[in-house]
Formats: C-alpha cells, structure tokens, sequence
C-alpha cells in the first residue's frame, strides 16, 4: 500500500547510515588491533590506514545519522516515530535539540557523537598509544550502534531504530487508521506528542551534551590504562593520559553541576540535589574518576600508587556503563524522575556491561603482579599519602552510593517485592556523606603543604598553623552567629555540621593562603589548588543554604487541602487570592493575573508581586504550570527565583483555582458593630464576636505576638451555615491582616481594623460572580546558594588550568621521545 504524504526516503537513508556505522566501527575496531599486534611495521601501518579510512566513515555516518534526525524534527514529519513521540507543532524551535536526547535512541547517538570527536582528536595525537587505544574506543563505538541499529534476527531485536514510522511500531500496528492510505491526514497524526514537561528548560539544551562529554570521556582514560596492561608497557602512558583523566573529571563534574542547576530552576522540591537515583548515578563515576586522577598524579610524581590507578580508571568506565543500566533498563521507573522507562534493551544493557568490565578485570588480575610497585609505605608526612587517602575515602563514598542508590530497585526488580526506600531518602545519604565533607574538606587544606616523600614536621606546622586559624576563627563565627539549624536530625548530626563547615571553610582559606605565599600568586602552577578552591566553596555553599533554607510563605489563613501524593503541607503554602497583598512575612505578595498564551497555550504564567517591607523594594516573579505531554493529563509546575548576591527568593505555584474568567469583582468596606448584618448576593453575615489570643481557632499565636479574630456566621440562600474567621495579629509594632475565604460561597473576608471609641470593626468583603482565582504559593530563601554556583565555576577552572599545564608536559614528552614513536610507527 502506497501511504500518501509519508517522506520515506529520510527513514531509509537514515537507517543506512546507522548500519555503516557498525560496519566501519567494526572494520576500525578490527584494523587497530591488527595494527597494535603486528610485529613488522609495514604490517602495523597498512592496518592503522584502514582503521583510520574506516573511523572516518563511521564518524560521517554517526554525524550524518544526527543531521538527519534533526531534519525530522524540525521539519515535524510526524510519519516518523522519533518526531511524533518527542516534539510537537507548539514546541518553541530553542528545544528541538532536546527532543533528540529525550529518547533512549538519541542518547546512545550523543555519545556515539562524542566518542568521535574524541577519537579524531586521538588519531592524530595519540602518537605510538594510536592503535591500542583506538581499538577500546572502536569497539565501544560497536556497542553502542547495536543500541541504535533496530534489526530483527527473528523475533529478536538488536536496538531501537530511531527512524522507525510510527506505523511499524509494535504497539501501532494492528491500529485500524494505519488500514488506510490517508493516515497523515487524520487529526491524531497532525500534531506530535511534544517533549517532556519537565525537559522544556534551556539547561536541557546544555546540560545533556556536557554530561555525555564527560561520559563518554571517561573511555579514553581506560582505554590507556588497557592498553598500558595490553602491550605490558605500565607507566608508560601515564603522564600522557593524565591531561585526559583531568578533562574527564572537569567535563563530567560541570555535566553534573548543570543537572544540579536544571533541577534547581525547574523542579518544585526546593534543592539542587535530591539524591535521586540518576543524580546518584552520574555522580559516582566522576568520585570514583577523581581518585583515580589523583593516584595518577601522585604514580607520576613519585612511584606509589599505579596499581590504585589502573582500578579506579577501569572502575570508573564500568560506572558510568552500570549508571547506563540502571537509567535505561526500567529498573528505577519507579524512583526517579529522569529515568527512562523500559524497553527491552536489558540484555543489551548488561552485556554491554560485561563485555568490558570482565575482560578488563581479567587483564588486571593477570598482570595485577608485573605492575610497578614500591614495597616501602610512604611516610604519613608525605603528600602522596594524604592523596591516597583521600582516594581511598571517594572510592569508599562512591561505593556507599552505589549500594544505597541501587540495592532497593534491583532487590525489587529481581525478587518482585516493592521493598520502600527510607521515608526520609535525603537524610539516609547526608547522615553518611557529611563525614566524606569532613575528611575531604580538611585533606584538601593540608595536602598542599605537605611535600613528596616526607616533610620535615617543624615546617608543615609553621605553614598550617596559620590557615587554621583562620578557618577555626571563620567557621566558629557561622556556627555561633550563622543561624545554622539541623536540630530535627539530633544533636550528633548537627554537630557533623560544625564540623563540615570548618572543613569547607579550612579548605577554601588553606588553599587561598596556599596560592598566594606557596606559590607566589603563580596562577599557571595552581590548578589543584583552585580546583580545591573551589571545592571548599561548594562544599560551603551546600551546607549554609541547606542549613538556613527557611520557608517564607508561613501560612495563617486559608489553608487548602492538598492531595496526599503531593506532599505539601498546606500551612507552608500561601493562598494568594487575585487582587489582594498578602502579608508573607518580610515582604508583601499580591497575585496579580495570568497568561495562558505562552507556548501555544500550554504554559500558563503567574504574575506574582512582591514588596519587601522594610526595604521597599519590589520586583515581580513569574512561576509557571506546563502542561502535561505524551497524552498525559495534568500540569506540571516551573519555580521562578529571585537572584542576589548573598542569597535566592525561590518560589513556584503548588495549586491554583485556574479560573479563566478575568475577575472585576472589589472589595467592599464595611464598619460594623457586634451582632451586625452584613448582606451579600448569596445570603448574609453576622459579626458574632471578635477574641483576643483565642485558644479554640486554626491560628498559632507567637509568644509576645497579640492576635484578634473576627467570628463571622454566615448564612446562605439554602439555609446552609458557613464560618469564617478573619484576624489581625500584630508582633510588635508590625500588624499582618489574615483573610479568610468561604470558597463554597466565593467569598473573601477581611478584618482590617477596630475602634475602641465607637466599639465598630472594619471588614472587608469579596464577592465574585466566579471561584475566587487565587494560587498557592510556595516561597523558599536560600542563604548563600551564589557560593555553590561560583566554587562550581572555579573548581572547573582550577581542572582547565591544570589541564593546560599537564597538556604541556605532555606534549614536551611526546616530543623528546618523537624519534622513537617515528619509529615504532614506521
């Protein structure tokens, strides 16, 4: 049957390309390891020119593959599975990229991508290490086009083709439209599915790509660590590789960093970091890759350690293979909000796994022995040591997350149980990985100071001592004075506070006084120091706004009742009724209106005022809900922040009444004395009586705070009784009015004020034709955020500058063993 309107030619030409790239990786992988175990050289040259020829050829095809998924995207040929399932007419063109890397498929081709570019960068740098080295990423490179090839071998299938019609989908088609040669003209293939909700943010732009950079990275320190155990040449590749293991961790630490920022401007739980399995998943190769970066560094400085490093370089590509796994198998479908769903990949997925990682572990094991190692312990005054050290307690961390992230999904996956994870899942990580903060945060303090092989005691104390100091003085001072408050979690726990934020301050003073006398301000020689820089400033920056996170939006008055899956308590989330300031404690709030043409009528934003009182500064913000994609009904909400130097006003919409009607109904004033009627449209009221710090009412009365409350009878058409209880409460000489709502009679009541003299209270009444709109709002303060953010850009910095200088030093050793890579490659 010729289906009319389908571009077919796209789909085939597409999924040609996606098959030329498993041959040529194939032929590479082939022709590299022929080259690196050739015995002449005119042998090892003739197959390195056919593995180059044939990694060019895939490197087009993948990049073509790419170019041609885009086309189907942006074009909305919705004939095709990729585009209808990802993207949709309304879609703003800024997240078309994202719609790629929303699908299984798409994700594996980005790291295909990258894989290339760093493989063309290796063809041409590696020097003598070429062959070796390019054959472990060739073959990876073969993995991973069998996750996107699609082929069936019987009822088999090897893959997810992402140029599949939706027609030919299994669930699609015994479908009866698709009986029909005019299928495109119905209504339901017109328009896509769109992109996740919860992905239409700029950082989902980002982010993806730098994150799979830094995955895919990860492959080029391993693959010289095998080729070193391959060709039984152990240290020869380590200080060539190094520059490589430090854009690993660079790349792959500011990859997760952005997440941390895209969860923090797009997700309504108040964080940057959840310990969500999939943030848990990307993390633990990046732990476990810095200590392996710093045992490389301390193998190349002194002889120690080479046995550690070929470990964690092997552990850390296994990782982020497992991390792989555990976000596209299914498994955690359940936990998390980033994981894909299941798609019959699991096979591919643990055989991708394994045919690495055993193999790798075998030839470590065989060569476990030839591998060079110092018998004598280094001295505990050493440099090297403390770095062990250090590696040590990242590798253990990195273990601990791994079984705490995975035992609970894989236990239930495999055994059928719906075992739960701990009801508070934040606090099962921090009470643990607060002593990882510690030890850290004091070992990148005095790491600097010590020397290599030993260090005279009289000098590491006279140059630590002032540091100390100074960070005990500093962290004593945010102790006392700070506001630091974890008291829910006991006494021992915030104790482990303390102490961590000594270390983080201890790590960002020590390194600081390290840069500037140590090494005379020599920029170019500190990039450890300002990677660990940088790292105390995180650190700092984690444990003062989560410590002092505070919630603005106390809530006196209308309480709503929210479902119980949401898990918002009502008396932390501020009920805005359209027109009215609202008193949220510092500042004043008003809900002004909404807008709900953004995106073709699926984001609706919500102007919010806000007045601070003392400053009288005012500024506006505008949280969003989204709506729901891929058929599903609901919305999802979008925080808005507002940024300053030493702290973020964070806020998002929990609940609205999402009333279209533009509402032009006022407040009316009344004077009124006890017992009074006030008549409304509906029925009337009765001001019953009015108490001072009464006991038997919803509000919570401070110490020293005087509130009184209005008792209000109200009485409808239909005889139904309704109460209502609007207050004044004055802390002070600052007075906060509390409105009361009677939804059911879309009523709003205020209590404005009493006069003693004529004994008559003023109210004020709302009366709307409509629902009242209002929204809930929910508002954070984040003390101090800005220093997470800024130690993140200068700890990536401290990578790059340490980068730049390693790349020298290995450049001048390329150079002065030139003659001998000429000749062994001749």
């Amino acid at each position: 049957m010729n289906f009319i309107g389908e571009h077919i030619f796209p789909g085939q030409f597409g999924h040609f390309l996606t098959i030329l790239s498993f041959v040529a990786s194939l032929v590479a992988t082939v022709a590299y390891f022929k080259s690196a175990n050739a015995t002449l050289s005119e042998m090892a040259a003739g197959w390195k020119r056919l593995a180059r020829a044939a990694f060019m050829i895939e490197c087009f095809s993948v990049f073509s593959v790419f170019i041609t998924i885009y086309f189907i995207i942006s074009t909305h040929k919705f004939e095709y599975a990729y585009a209808w399932n990802h993207s949709s007419m309304a879609l703003s063109p800024k997240y078309l990229f994202a719609c790629i890397w929303e699908a299984q498929e798409g994700s594996f081709l980005l790291w295909t991508i990258w894989h290339c570019v760093l493989g063309l960068i290796l063809m041409f740098r590696a020097g003598k290490w070429e062959a070796p080295v390019m054959t472990v990423i060739s073959f990876a490179q073969v993995c991973l086009a069998t996750m996107i090839i699609g082929l069936y071998f019987g009822t088999a299938r090897v893959g997810i083709n992402p140029f599949s019609l939706v027609r030919q989908l299994d669930v699609m088609q015994n479908a009866p439209i698709f009986s029909r040669p005019d299928y495109l003209s119905l209504a339901f293939m017109k328009d896509g599915q769109g992109l996740n909700q919860l992905l239409q943010n700029y950082w989902m732009v980002i982010h993806p790509p730098i994150l799979f950079l830094g995955f895919a990275s990860t492959i080029v320190p391993f693959s010289y660590a095998i080729a070193g155990l391959w060709k039984k040449d152990f240290s020869g590749w380590t200080k060539i590789a190094l520059p490589w293991t430090l854009f690993s961790a660079g790349i792959l630490g500011l990859g997760i960093m952005m997440g941390a920022a895209w969860a923090y401007e797009s997700l309504t739980f108040g964080g940057f970091w959840a310990w969500d399995p999939v943030e848990n998943a990307s993390l633990v190769p990046w732990l476990v890759m810095v200590a392996g970066l710093h045992t490389q560094v301390v193998y190349n400085a002194t002889g120690h350690s080479l046995r550690a490093t070929y470990l964690f370089l092997i552990i850390s590509f296994f990782l982020v293979l497992f991390s792989t796994f555990l976000t596209r198998s299914g498994i955690l479908g359940e936990s998390s909000v980033h994981a894909f769903v299941e798609n019959d990949m699991n096979f591919q997925l643990i055989s991708l796994m394994a045919v690495f990682f055993i193999p790798a572990l075998i030839l470590y094991g065989m060569r476990y022995k030839s591998i060079p190692h110092i018998a004598k312990e280094e001295s505990t005054y050493s440099r090297e040591f403390w770095m062990f050290i250090g590696a040590l307690v990242l590798f253990l961390a990195a273990i601990v997350i791994t079984f705490q992230t995975s035992y609970t999904p894989i236990y239930n996956k495999f055994t059928g149980k719906t075992t739960a994870a701990p009801e508070d899942n934040e606090f099962s990580y921090n009470k643990i990985q607060v002593f990882v903060a510690i030890v850290l945060g004091v070992l990148t303090a005095i790491g600097q100071y010590m020397r290599y092989k030993d260090t005279p005691r009289k000098i590491f104390f006279s140059k630590i001592g002032l540091p100390t100091i100074i960070a005990l003085v500093i962290a004593l001072l945010i102790s006392f004075f700070g506001g630091i408050d974890f008291q829910k979690h006991g006494a021992g726990f915030l104790g482990a506070i303390h102490l961590a934020l000594f270390a983080a301050v201890y790590g960002v003073v020590a390194n600081a006084i390290y840069i500037w006398s140590g090494l005379n301000g020599k920029l170019k020689a500190a990039g450890g120091s300002i990677a660990h820089f940088g790292f105390g400033l995180m650190l700092l920056g984690i444990l003062i706004s989560s410590a002092k996170k505070d919630v603005l939006t106390k809530n006196n008055g209308i309480l709503l009742n929210f479902a119980p899956e949401s898990k918002q308590d009502p008396t932390e989330n501020l009920t805005l009724v359209k027109g009215l300031k609202t008193d949220m404690g510092t500042y004043w709030a008003t809900y002004q209106n909404k807008d709900s043409t953004g995106q073709g009528g699926n984001i609706t934003y919500f102007k919010v005022d806000f007045e601070n009182k003392k400053s009288g500064e005012k500024f506006t913000l505008y949280p969003n809900f989204i709506k729901a994609t891929k058929g599903q009904s609901g919305v999802s909400g979008n925080p808005d922040s507002r940024h300053y130097w030493s702290k973020d006003i964070f806020t998002y919409v929990s609940a609205t009444s999402m009333d279209d009607v533009n509402d032009t109904a006022q407040f009316k004033k009344y004077s009124v004395k006890l017992k009074d009627t006030i008549f409304y449209s509906g029925g009337y009221m009765v001001l019953n009586k009015v108490s001072i710090n009464p006991t038997d009412t919803r509000y919570q009365v401070g110490q020293g705070d005087t509130l009184i409350v209005a008792d209000i009878n109200i009485y409808s058409a239909d005889s139904t009784h309704y109460r209502a209880t609007p207050a004044i409460s004055w802390k002070g000489a600052d007075s906060k009015f509390i409105l009361d709502t009677v939804f059911a009679q879309n009523l709003a009541i205020g209590f404005t004020s009493l006069n003693k003299d004529t004994h008559t209270f003023d109210l004020q009444v709302k009366e709307s034709g409509k629902m009242i709109p209002y929204v809930a709002l929910k508002a954070y303060e984040f003390p101090q955020i800005n220093l997470l953010w800024i130690g993140t850009i200068i700890m990536v910095t401290g990578f790059a500058v340490s980068l730049r200088r390693r790349y020298g030093i290995a450049r001048s050793l390329k150079l002065s063993k030139r003659p001998l890579a000429t000749e062994n490659q001749s």
